[in-house]
């Protein structure tokens, strides 16, 4: 297993899209850009459950060897960018294979 490296790189905000279909909420999300999280395929302490969906299958393959996702799409090709299913608030979480297998 490798060890994978979670990067929270950006967040975005539809305002627009908010406004017109989302309820209003007091909380949302948890993560601040910056914030770094480690995993060897598991879900990490502390990292959205919403978010997990997403990048899981990607730290999945990542942390069991593989990598080169869409034929040559990331200049690393043990790395990606993926970004969380939050249609509204969604976060890109940059993964990449930070050891070498254990």
């Amino acid at each position: 297993m490798y060890k994978i490296k979670i990067t929270a790189m950006m967040q975005t905000e539809y305002k627009e899209l908010m406004e017109k279909f989302e309820n209003p909420i007091e909380h949302t999300c948890d993560i601040r850009i910056g914030q770094t999280f480690f995993s060897f395929g598991e879900r990490p302490e502390g990292f959205c459950e919403s978010a997990w969906d997403s990048v899981a299958p990607f730290v999945k393959k990542l942390a069991h060897g593989e990598g080169n996702f869409f034929d040559g799409w990331m200049k690393n090709p043990y790395s990606a960018m993926i970004s969380c299913n939050d249609g509204f608030r969604p976060v890109s979480f940059y993964l990449e294979r930070v050891e070498e297998n254990m």
